[in-house]
Order: C-alpha cells, then structure tokens, then sequence
C-alpha cells in the first residue's frame, strides 16, 4: 500500500487536503480523531492525563477538558513534552491496527499534525505539507476560530517552524489563496502522482521514464531530496544498510544534470542486498532486473568485483536511481571518487559538463536515456579514470570508513 504522511501548521487548512483526499478514495487515519479517542472516559490514556495534570482537566461530564488542558501546556514546552508522551504512542497504536486493515493497493494518507516534530518522515512513501504564510494562518485563528493573538501565536510556537516543515515536504499544497485553488492541487497530486504510483508499488515496477536527456542547470533542492529519501532507504532497511550516499551528477553543486537522484546504498555483501531488496521495493524502490553490473574500469578487471543491485523509483515524480554496492568494492569506490573529483576541481566540471551537453544534443530525440548512458561509458573509463586517479594519489583521497 502507498502511505502518506499528511501535515500543516494550525490553520493551514490540512482537515480540508484530508477530506478531499478521502472524497477521492484514500484511507484516512486522522491522529487528531484518534487523539481524542484515546484519551475518552474509560481509557488508559485518560487516567494517565489525570495522574499528570490532576483532575481539573475533567469537566463535570467526566471528559477531558480540552481548553483547560491546552492552556496548562501550550506555551510549556516541558508540560507539553509529558502530554506528547502520553497521547502519541496511543494514537500510533491505533493509527497502525487501522493501516493493517487496509487493502494491499489502498492509499493509506495519516493526518499527523505534529509529523515533522515527531519525527516520521522517513516512515511513509511521501509526506504532504499544507502550507500558508504564518502571518494568513495567523488572521485564519484570528478570525474563523475566535482566539487571541497572543493564544495563536502559542500555539503556532509550539509547532515545528514553517520552514522545518517545507524541509521534510515531498509535496508543498500552497493554500495561500482560494480554496478551489487548493482543491485543484489535491486533485492533480491524486491522479497524477498518487494513483500512478500507488498501482506501480503494487505491481512491484518502476515508474515509466520516456523522455529523452534534458540537462536542467543544478538545484539546491536535488541535495534535500537526496537527505529525505537516504533516510526513508535506511529505515525501510534498517540494519541491512551501511550508508547512502548522494553521488552522481545531482550531487556535483554547480554541474547541470538530468533531474534524477542518484544514490548509493553501500551494504556488507551481496547476501544483504539481496536481503534489503523487498524492503526496498516495499519502500518504493522496486528491484530492476538485467542491471547487475557496472562496466568495469582499469585496475580491477574481473567482472565479479563490479557486482550490484539496481532499484528505480516507483514515484512517477521523482525521478530516483539507487545503486547498491558492497563496501570497499570497485564501483563503490569509484563512485565515491568520481564524485569528490569533480566536486574539488572546477576543469573537471566543465570537461564532464561539456561531454554530457554533446550527448544530450546528439539523443535529444531519443525516448528514453539509455543511449545516452551507453555513450558516456567509454569516457568513464578512457577520460575519468586517469585523470580522478592522478588527483586521487596527489590528494591522498581516501574512501569513507564504514569500508572497513
């Protein structure tokens, strides 16, 4: 099942993406319905809240007095903190026993208002942030939910910031405007992006890629994609994983490159590869079969040591290539040096910079990359490799240490 981790400030307008996202045949989990649920008379989590706070967050009906709750600990980081550890592993209990009931090829979206504070990016294929400037979000509480400045502005600081929260986005849903303008974007996210993906997880295939080479100048962004999905790989293969590391030419700052992330997942054998590959697919990186080997280069001839393990996304949105590789074998390596060479030399750039602008005019037409990639190779091995090995002796270059 494709899960989706849904969240926003106060007032961005998150309840209204999550009913939309339902309309359209999601499974919705809603922590904050569940929060409630949790802490109902009868409840383990009620009598935990009373043993914390006293029995003055009860009404006279028995419930939890929310308001009177809210102004104890909004603006108490320390008292906030003890109501969080009560109430959140409850509702994480309850939101997982409702997402083993759903179907294989379900859309599973959990509304987590605290996501980003929480820290459970890395457990979900995409996280979805509603966003709105602090300040509309502001006159939003001010005006449709009656509070006062200073009790808004409370709550908004005891969330994550604005820009921790566009920082763990897969997807930004921008409601600074209409709320037909934010409709149309749940709309155009659900057909186009999470349904494709939703039936290639399934299916246990990689998304289609039917264009030709289109070189896009660098983007700061292509680095956050590359931090948010290692640490979605290192999750989903937790124990089986060395490192990930971002390589390739979306990882050279300053060099123009297809928007693809390449990622390397360095592993202790083949055995644990072998091992990661469902959990991988699990997470959205379908295993690629007939891509077992890298082409090898001089200094290390035998084809064995040039094992790996190929996935590809199955996002249809982001483009993702992860190369899994032992540590401390020859491609690993290379890897890792092709990067750092270019990342410290300024003429390798532009040298490597200006062979892929050749290509990608001479395959501009093609439906795909692979011909471009086929015609790259021989200038790895015949161009690359003296030269990044020449600096590599000059510098002292070493690979990271978890090769031991």
């Amino acid at each position: 099942m494709l899960k989706i981790g849904l969240t926003g400030g106060i007032a961005s307008g998150k309840s209204v993406v999550a009913s939309r996202l339902k309309e359209r045949g999601a499974v919705l989990v809603d922590a904050d319905a569940l929060a409630r649920e949790v802490v109902e008379p009868g409840t383990e989590g009620l009598d935990r809240v009373v043993a914390e706070f006293g029995g003055d967050v009860l009404g006279a009906d028995g419930r939890l007095d929310r308001p009177r709750l809210g102004a104890l600990v909004f603006g108490s980081p320390e008292r906030l903190e003890a109501l969080n550890g009560i109430v959140h592993p409850l509702v994480r209990a309850r939101a997982a026993a409702t997402v083993a009931a759903a179907a294989e090829d379900a859309v599973v979206v959990q509304d987590i208002p605290l996501l980003v504070e929480t820290g459970q990016g890395s457990d979900f294929h995409l996280v979805v942030v509603v966003d709105a400037p602090d300040d509309v979000r502001l006159q939003r509480m001010l005006e449709h939910r009656g509070m006062t400045p200073e009790a808004a502005l409370s709550r908004m600081a005891a969330q994550a910031t604005r820009k921790d929260r566009l920082a763990a986005a897969d997807v930004v849903l921008d409601n600074s405007g209409s709320m037909q303008h934010l409709l149309d974007q749940v709309d155009r996210l659900w057909d186009g992006r999470l349904v494709p993906f939703a039936r290639n997880l399934a299916a246990g295939k990689r998304a289609a890629r039917n264009c030709g080479p289109v070189l896009e100048p660098y983007r700061e962004e292509w680095a956050k994609d590359a931090a948010r999905i290692s640490a979605r790989l290192k999750s989903a293969a937790h124990g089986l994983i060395l490192a990930v590391d971002h390589i390739g030419s979306t990882s050279v700052p300053g060099l123009a490159a297809k928007d693809v992330i390449d990622l390397q997942v360095a592993v202790s054998g083949l055995d644990a590869a072998d091992s990661a590959a469902p959990l991988l697919a699990a997470a959205g990186f379908p295993l690629v079969t007939g891509a077992g080997f890298d082409t090898p280069k001089p200094g290390a001839p035998d084809p064995g040591q040039w094992q790996k393990r190929f996935h590809a996304n199955a996002d249809p949105a982001r483009p993702v290539n992860i190369h899994v590789r032992v540590a401390g074998s020859p491609g690993w390596r290379y890897a890792l040096m092709f990067r750092d060479w270019l990342r410290a030399n300024p003429s390798a750039r532009t040298l490597y910079a200006g062979h892929k602008a050749d290509l990608a005019g001479r395959f501009a037409s093609s439906a795909g990359t692979r011909a471009y990639a086929e015609a790259k190779e021989p200038w790895f091995t015949d161009v690359a490799w003296p030269l990044m090995s020449a600096w590599a002796d000059e510098t002292g270059w070493a690979p990271p240490s978890y090769a031991s």
